[in-house]
């Protein structure tokens, strides 16, 4: 079990290390980060149109742009 640990630890260090020396790596964990972020944010704003949080199903940017217009 402590082997077990201790690579694992060493693999998120040299995991860590590589990702921060490489460029092209770095950019592909910046866009995994915004895509998953993105997609969070729809899901969450799926469910609180579900509960009726959200008035007729709107998105929070059309009803930001309603309520602009109106």
């Amino acid at each position: 079990m402590e082997k077990f640990v201790a690579g694992l630890a060493l693999g998120a260090a040299l995991g860590a290390l590589w990702v921060a020396n490489s460029t092209k790596t770095r950019s592909l964990v910046k866009k995994g980060q915004e895509e998953f972020k993105e997609k969070l944010d729809a899901y969450i704003d799926e469910k609180l149109a579900a509960m009726g949080g959200m008035e007729g199903g709107e998105k929070p940017e059309e009803k930001k742009t309603s309520a602009k217009k109106g």
